[in-house]
């Protein structure tokens, strides 16, 4: 039996042990942050570009082709670099991407969405739910979403992993195509460390996109072409120029520096706060991707954004360092098809207890590719009010947190450190240069590309050279040479810089599918218009006659001038309309569409310190065990040992206390 006399001591030892082993776990945690595998990143997103072959029934296939607005799962069993999963779930995705490639008779070139427990409860790739592959539609590049998730990773903002990968289909060659991770619960649980939460896709619901997205998809009774029609098949060109479509492309002319009509988010993706009523937010609340999901889920979104637009308590229901980083990234690289325009679209919202993060979605048409204008606006794009087409007041996430002093000046510093570190100090041009080298040669063989090689190889430079100027531009911004918001730069255009000799048709547009109208279309088959109006080989233009095409530069400077007088043609803005080069009748064209704009409410744009998600990815890998949570087993034992201290010292006192 221990005598009282040593019973102090003893207890003492204990403690002080117990304290020691306390200090050992927070600094072993530290050290060594290993504590998590998720074994899919190295076998999917490593070095090594994917080589993707889809064994799928063809009458399944075909069908999915024949409807790709059903979005319908098949089963399908996928060879990733020569390991066979079978059972996967595909189905088509996309909104204005896949309408675009629906309307083309000569390609099938769809984005496709593979979830490996869809057929097997539990199935997974090395822990991974689901990927998707894009087609890079609109993209000459082949990295405008790379290197946008790449800049919103070195700046700390949890972005999906990404890959290359050459798809084929039943063995027969499909495409080149950049792979992404899903936002899903293996995303939640490598990044997060939980796969507790809801998430939501905010994404413009299928009425408010007809606004926009001209022509439809081809309906399922009409069945498409394949991309594999040989060329001595007839070819129907008696439907060029559908009625409703030419009027929807005259409508919506590409390039504007300033939204569409009216602006869009009236489900809710703006964030504004109109009610509690959950139906007044289909926009975030239809495209759930969790089943376990129920109103008290919605309310809690719904009392953010509340608290969001009265602004109160933001830090309470907002991850609001994590979302000045991502307003940053996403600012710097210029993606107005976005929640910054009038789309109000293409991000998640994840919600955790009551609070919510901001993930990144969709940057194919970064980098001024969709209203960005001409290349001055993309390279000026205000950073202090940095919304198109619609009012600050309208877009509450960005107004209400650059509102207050302490969280803009911290925007500005992510901001400076995304050009001070990433693009001055070189890591954006070594990326693009080490793309090039691993990609190069497949896009060189991308026989279904929405571009040319030599369009791609001469992207490449003008995608330098835009952003180095975006650089010093934002660099301006920020020490106060150049005005930073939409107001000041109207009223001191002198004060920008100047974007003159470059061409954003030539990284690829929306709508325009990656080279001008009137172009080469699918490759090798010469004179398809790709997808603009869907009617026929000779139906790309949205002015007409191919060859009558008005230079979109000067559109795109003409859309401007409109946006910036709120839409309306005085005498004066008729003239200035005309000096651009316009002749009498694309004037009037104008002046139509702005009277439809203005129908429809054309709005004035006036009214490494620090662990990157790069490192945080890295937290808890293993390149062994895949698919949990899995805790080292020195940190166990140390867990252990401390339990059983614990107790010892909870025994000790209990039992010998009454001797005191």
């Amino acid at each position: 039996m221990i005598n009282s006399k040593y019973l102090n001591k003893i207890v003492f030892t204990l403690l002080f042990l117990s304290l020691l082993a306390c200090i050992f776990i927070v600094y072993y945690v530290q050290a060594n942050p290993n504590t998590k595998t998720v074994k899919y990143e190295s076998k999917l997103f490593g070095d090594e570009i994917l080589v993707i072959d889809i064994q799928v029934d063809k009458e399944g296939w075909q069908e999915l082709l024949n409807n790709p607005a059903a979005k319908e799962y098949i089963p399908a069993d996928l060879t990733i670099n020569g390991e066979t999963f079978d059972s996967v779930g595909l189905r088509t995705k996309g909104n204005s991407s896949l309408t675009q490639v629906s309307q083309m008779r000569d390609s099938d070139r769809y984005s496709l969405h593979f979830k490996f427990n869809k057929y097997q409860k539990g199935k997974t790739y090395y822990g991974l739910d689901s990927f998707c592959i894009n087609n890079i539609i609109g993209d000459n590049t082949y990295m405008k979403d790379y290197l946008s998730y790449d800049i919103m990773n070195y700046i700390g903002v949890p972005s999906p992993l990404m890959n290359y990968a050459k798809i084929t289909v039943n063995g027969e060659y499909f495409g080149f195509y950049i792979a992404l991770e899903r936002y899903e619960k293996s995303f939640l649980d490598r990044v997060y460390d939980t796969s507790e939460g809801q998430l939501y896709n905010v994404k413009i619901q299928k009425g408010h996109r007809e606004d926009f997205i001209e022509g439809n998809v081809i309906p399922r009774d009409e069945p498409r072409q394949s991309r594999n029609r040989k060329e001595s098949e007839p070819k129907d060109n008696s439907n060029k120029n559908p009625p409703e479509q030419s009027k929807g492309a005259e409508r919506f002319p590409q390039g504007q520096g300033g939204g569409f009509p009216g602006g869009m988010g009236g489900g809710g993706g703006n964030l504004v706060y109109t009610d509690d009523n959950i139906s007044n937010y289909s926009d975030i609340f239809d495209n759930t991707e969790f089943k376990k999901n129920n109103d008290k889920d919605k309310n809690r979104v719904v009392k953010a954004l509340k608290n969001l637009n009265d602004g109160t308590d933001l830090e309470k229901y907002f991850d609001v360092d994590e979302i000045l980083r991502y307003l940053a990234a996403h600012t710097v690289v210029v993606n107005l098809d976005s929640y910054s325009s009038s789309m109000a679209q293409n991000y998640y919202i994840y919600e955790h207890d009551g609070k919510i993060s901001i993930l990144p979605w969709d940057y194919n048409l970064a980098f001024g590719g969709f209203q960005g204008g001409n290349a001055s606006n993309t390279i000026n794009f205000p950073i202090d009010t940095p919304v198109s087409g619609v009012s600050m007041e309208d877009r509450p996430l960005i107004n209400k947190l650059l509102e207050v002093p302490e969280y803009k000046e911290k925007y500005h510093e992510y901001l400076t450190q995304i050009v001070e570190e990433y693009f001055k100090g070189g890591i954006f041009e070594e990326t693009i240069n080490a793309l090039d080298e691993k990609i190069n040669d497949y896009v060189k063989n991308d026989t279904t590309s929405f571009t040319t090689y030599e369009k791609y190889t001469a992207s490449l430079p003008i995608l330098k050279e835009l952003v180095a100027l975006r650089a010093e531009s934002i660099e301006g911004q920020l020490n106060g040479t150049i005005p930073s918001t939409t107001e000041g730069q109207n009223a001191n255009k002198d004060l920008l810089i100047s974007g003159d000799g470059i061409n954003l048709s030539d990284l690829g547009s929306f709508m325009n599918v990656g080279g001008g109208p009137g172009e080469q279309g699918i490759r090798g088959k010469p004179g398809v218009q790709r997808g603009i109006q869907g009617g026929g080989e000779e139906s790309g233009s949205r002015w007409g006659n191919p060859e009558e095409m008005t230079d979109m530069s000067k559109m795109r400077e003409a859309m401007s001038i409109l946006q910036e007088n709120g839409g309306q043609i005085s005498d004066d803005i008729h003239e200035k309309l005309l000096d651009l080069g316009l002749d009498a009748e694309e004037v009037n064209r104008l002046e139509e569409m702005a009277k439809s704009f203005n129908k429809y409410g054309f709005e004035n744009r006036n009214n490494r310190n620090f662990i990157g998600q790069d490192e945080r990815n890295r937290q808890g890998k293993s390149n062994d065990i895949g698919g949990t949570n899995s805790v080292n087993p020195g940190y166990a034992i140390v867990i252990g040992v401390l339990v059983l201290l614990v107790l010892a010292n909870t025994y000790l006192l209990s039992k010998f206390k009454r001797r005191y």
